[in-house]
């Protein structure tokens, strides 16, 4: 049965507008994540990150891209770091280092492309 809620509740976002930062709520010490799409090619998910929250440095070994929803963070990428802002987006290589640091409380949506 959860399983069928579960397919019915991401099938309910087909065809619609929605509103992403509505969907999840910064939480503090916390990060919320939302899964919006999971597929063989790649997914998308929806974070919320609290304030002083973080990605540590890591890699992937998948292409992605950051598109700020709601407040800023630094992103660092192979030792570059860059502020990204509400309405920006960021690309990050695959297998490049990259690290993601909260400047307060924001929201950002994860396209992650497997190739």
């Amino acid at each position: 049965m959860a399983e069928k809620r579960k397919k019915t509740a991401r099938r309910s976002m087909t065809g619609r507008a929605i509103g992403l930062a509505g969907l999840l709520e910064c939480q503090d010490g916390a990060i919320v994540s939302k899964v919006l799409l999971n597929k063989r090619t790649g997914n998308v998910t929806l974070f919320a990150f609290g304030g002083g929250e973080g990605l540590t440095e890591h890699t992937s070994p998948y292409d992605a891209m950051i598109v700020m929803v709601e407040g800023s963070a630094t992103i660092t990428i192979a030792g570059g770091r860059r502020r990204v802002k509400a309405g920006e987006m960021i690309v990050m290589p695959a297998n490049k280092p990259h690290a993601v640091a909260a400047d307060g409380p924001f929201k950002m949506l994860l396209v992650m492309i497997r190739s």
